[in-house]
């Protein structure tokens, strides 16, 4: 569990799927991320991240917002594994927020606590972040929290079509995290 200002970061708990869905799960979030998932797509997405936590000892964690213990979304850290990837078993971190949580510095502060736990609790030399050129508010936070474009390290990912590829990646090492102003 991480602990902010404002919002703890922790393991899911059977719970906190239903509303996670029902927040995530819309067209605005979900327009740089695939579209909307079917049950199916549901299912597998919560497999994924329950087997990534028991592989690695972590994963995108559940973010849940202390005044009022509503889940806004997740925030982590995980092993890169997308098809066709050019950063695979690098540390990566990401984030979803339901629209209500925008623009109210959220997504920052669980990114901050995520970019801490990285480096100071899981060891990590580096920390890169994935999204598409057109998701201007994730590249733009991945830029507010130091991260630098690694255009060498774009790639197209086979899963989604051109509105969706490349993928552009992101990256901070440790000395610049630690060495922030």
């Amino acid at each position: 569990m991480i602990e902010t200002e404002r919002l703890t970061l922790r393991e899911w708990r059977e719970e906190d799927w239903p509303s996670f869905w029902a927040g995530t799960n819309t067209p605005n979030v979900m327009r740089w991320l695939g579209g909307l998932l079917d049950e199916d797509g549901m299912a597998a997405t919560r497999t994924r991240v329950e087997n990534c936590a028991a592989a690695n000892g972590f994963c995108f964690w559940a973010v849940e917002r202390k005044s009022d213990g509503e889940i806004l979304g997740f925030c982590g850290l995980k092993r890169a594994d997308a098809p066709g990837s050019t950063v695979t078993g690098a540390m990566e971190i990401g984030w979803r927020l339901r629209e209500d949580a925008w623009g109210q510095g959220y997504a920052k502060e669980a990114a901050t606590a995520s970019l801490d736990a990285a480096f100071q609790r899981f060891g990590a030399d580096e920390v890169i972040a994935l999204t598409v050129p057109g998701n201007t508010p994730s590249w733009g936070l991945m830029t507010r929290l130091g991260m630098r474009r690694r255009e060498e390290l774009d790639y197209t990912d086979t899963r989604f079509g051109e509105e969706l590829n490349p993928t552009i990646v992101y990256s901070i090492d440790r000395q610049t995290w630690e060495n922030r102003a």
